[in-house]
């Protein structure tokens, strides 16, 4: 398994942690960071799945 996708999978959930207290607080900003946050992850995460298909081929 790539670095990649395990990093991605972690900003992912942080982001949805920073998302939900956003949300729980009102904190806009904190909710926005969190968005951008998960989709940091998402796309770290396909890099690294891409790397991991490229491996196998």
């Amino acid at each position: 398994m790539d670095k990649d996708r395990i990093k991605g999978s972690v900003k992912q959930a942080e982001g949805s942690a920073k998302e939900a207290l956003g949300k729980l607080t009102g904190d806009r900003a904190l909710q926005a960071e969190g968005k951008i946050r998960k989709a940091e992850g998402s796309i770290q995460k396909a890099y690294g799945m891409a790397k991991d298909a490229l491996r196998k081929d």
